[in-house]
């Protein structure tokens, strides 16, 4: 039985990774500080003798005992609200974390799999973007300390692969949203949904002209396992092509909540893109990867996780 060590696993994302690779059968080591990860999101693995918590800070020292084959690094802050009230967390998991994983991998000869965002390329000049794309970012924004984590992250990585011969995979991950998400994390999805179901008025930074593109979670994780057991080394996106305006998002969720809320407009924040679609040809073609749930299916089952929790 293959061991994998999940940073920040008690997280959105990462919670969902966990059980997936239980049920693939492998054992699962999930680590966590809990800054923005949650038990409750794993609760329900903690009866499973495949499955154990560690709660730990990934920025200090890493100390494992048992023989390790994938490290999977998605312990990091993500959300707006997090950016501004713990940017210096933020950029400790995405500098610190990653140094210490990928140490760890080194020792342990293990897989090494970097969470990276489609916020490494800043408020795109392109749209759709591919891998090759370098970005656009502003590193001393209020969103700089995630960009800029993210992108030394993958720089570290790539070094490692180059001077250290790690296995190292890495995603840039688009918009993705689905149960777990926590419910005032500042992103959209939850903003909307949340502010539905209380019949308040649906918030929309700016014209709601900018775009998003929004994938389900067990899309992305079918996608993180395919890539995480495929010979890739250079970055790939993930995430969902399908692109709407934030106004039209808006009254999808008006419609399948039937809400009674109206629509509030307010200031656009700092360096918010503009743009945000990915373009997802590379995983398609070299891993066969595509997402399948629909925005209305992955949006109802959403709805339905804020309205029981």
């Amino acid at each position: 039985m293959k061991t994998v060590l999940v940073t920040g696993g008690a997280g959105f994302i990462g919670s969902h990774l966990c059980e997936f690779l239980l049920e693939k059968g492998f054992k699962v080591i999930c680590m966590d500080n809990l800054i923005t990860g949650n038990e409750d999101n794993i609760k329900h693995l903690k009866g499973n003798k495949n499955f154990n918590f560690v709660k730990h800070d990934i920025s200090e020292e890493i100390k494992v005992k048992e023989d390790i084959d994938y490290i999977l690094h998605f312990a990091s802050p993500a959300s707006p609200v997090d950016y501004q009230k713990i940017p210096i967390q933020t950029l400790k998991a995405g500098s610190l974390g990653t140094h210490n994983t990928l140490g760890l991998a080194l020792k342990k000869k293990a897989t090494y799999f970097l969470a990276s965002t489609s916020e490494v390329y800043g408020d795109p000049l392109v749209n759709p973007q591919k891998e090759s794309y370098w970005g656009n970012v502003n590193p001393i924004g209020l969103r700089g300390c995630y960009d800029e984590a993210k992108r030394f992250a993958e720089a570290l990585t790539v070094a490692y692969h180059r001077i250290h011969k790690v296995d190292t995979k890495i995603i840039r991950i688009f918009n993705t949203y689905g149960p777990r998400m926590r419910k005032y994390d500042g992103r959209v999805v939850p903003n909307f949904i949340n502010q539905a179901l209380e019949n308040k008025p649906l918030t929309i930074y700016g014209k709601g002209k900018q775009t998003r593109s929004f994938c389900y979670v067990s899309d992305l994780v079918n996608g993180i396992y395919k890539l995480m057991l495929s010979d890739i080394n250079d970055p790939v996106n993930m995430g969902n092509p399908e692109e709407h305006t934030i106004l039209e998002f808006a009254e999808i969720i008006k419609k399948l909540t039937k809400t009674k809320s109206k629509i509030e407009f307010n200031e656009l924040p700092e360096d918010d893109p503009h743009v945000r679609c990915p373009d997802i040809s590379k995983a398609k073609k070299e891993l066969g990867w595509e997402p399948k749930v629909s925005l209305k299916d992955g949006i109802n089952k959403t709805i339905e996780w804020f309205k029981e929790n």
